[in-house]
């Protein structure tokens, strides 16, 4: 029988406010846990996926889900590469492209190139067609590169809480396959 999941959430740049849906995931699950970075704003890769790492010491990895968003996803992929390690899947919701002209207005550190090698685990890529963020080709780029299945889900914008996804149930069931 298998053992029931740990569920961590990985935002993106500038954490995801009250309104996120990852925020009210936590809400409805009390016992995710959220990684917290020292600095939301102005990024470094390193320290993020180390943050990450030290997060999941001790975890029995078997048993984790990693849930993340934007350049949460970005950060999950540098963590795979750097350590290799195998979760029993990862939900990456609107991975985005450091490659892209977007983030040359934010001072990230590290991040790009985007990396592109097999990940050790399960994952699937949730997409929309009109992200400003990651284009659909780049999305699949990803998913081929990754190795995760693809869902699409239209017309969604950067699937977060400024284009209405608050709680964001068809998320949670995607997730409930995991747990």
């Amino acid at each position: 029988m298998q053992e029931t999941a740990r569920v961590f959430i990985v935002p993106g740049l500038g954490n995801s406010g009250p309104d996120h849906w990852q925020t009210h995931f936590q809400r409805f699950h009390p016992e995710f846990t959220r990684i917290e970075q020292r600095e939301w704003d102005a990024p470094d890769c390193s320290e993020w996926v180390d943050t990450l790492e030290q997060a999941l010491a001790g975890e029995d990895l078997r048993r984790v889900v990693l849930v993340a968003h934007s350049l949460g996803c970005v950060t999950v992929a540098h963590w795979a590469g750097r350590y290799g390690h195998r979760v029993r899947g990862a939900l990456l919701v609107a991975p985005s492209d450091v490659e892209t002209a977007h983030y040359a207005a934010f001072p990230t550190t590290g991040f790009g190139p985007m990396p592109l090698a097999r990940l050790p685990f399960p994952s699937k890529i949730v997409f929309s067609q009109n992200d400003e963020w990651v284009t659909p080709v780049r999305a699949r780029q990803f998913a081929e590169a990754w190795g995760s299945e693809l869902v699409d889900i239209g017309d969604a914008g950067h699937i977060n809480a400024a284009s209405g996804h608050g709680a964001w149930p068809a998320g949670l069931a995607l997730l409930r396959e995991w747990l």
